[in-house]
């Protein structure tokens, strides 16, 4: 005799095999906003807003940089347009950048990220440096 909190078999939701469980299907885009949001946590990082067609757009930190991703059945290649704060290291940032992305989209998707290439498409200068230390 079973009892009422037992599953009987059969029911729907109770065959634990991956076959009985069917599958999530993860669209790009959602992938690409996912990475864009991370993208835009790391500080040295900007997006671009404004503009048409990308002509007469204009660097702002609170923009998410531009992603484009390509997702497979097992992993996702990812292509991240930034913008590095002036002056500073654009290897670290990117570093930086890339391992943060990474990390962040593995965690949420459960999706591997098997590449992710940047484009610096701009150095936006900080509000704070001289004049002088742009020579």
């Amino acid at each position: 005799m079973s009892t009422p909190d037992a599953p009987r078999s059969g029911a729907p939701g109770t065959d634990p095999s991956p076959r009985r469980r069917g599958s999530l299907v993860l669209a790009d885009r959602v992938v690409e906003k996912i990475a864009a949001q991370a993208a835009s946590e790391v500080g040295s990082v900007s997006g671009c807003s404004g503009g048409f067609l990308g002509i007469g757009s204009e660097s702002d930190a609170a923009a998410r940089p531009s992603v484009d991703a390509t997702v497979s059945a097992r992993s996702v290649d990812l292509s991240i347009k930034v913008g590095i704060a002036y002056p500073g290291s654009i290897r670290r940032a990117t570093t930086e950048l890339r391992d943060h992305v990474t990390r962040r989209v593995e965690t949420l998707t459960g999706v591997d990220v098997h590449r992710v290439d940047i484009d610096v498409t701009y150095l936006p200068v900080r509000d704070d440096t001289p004049r002088r230390a742009l020579r």
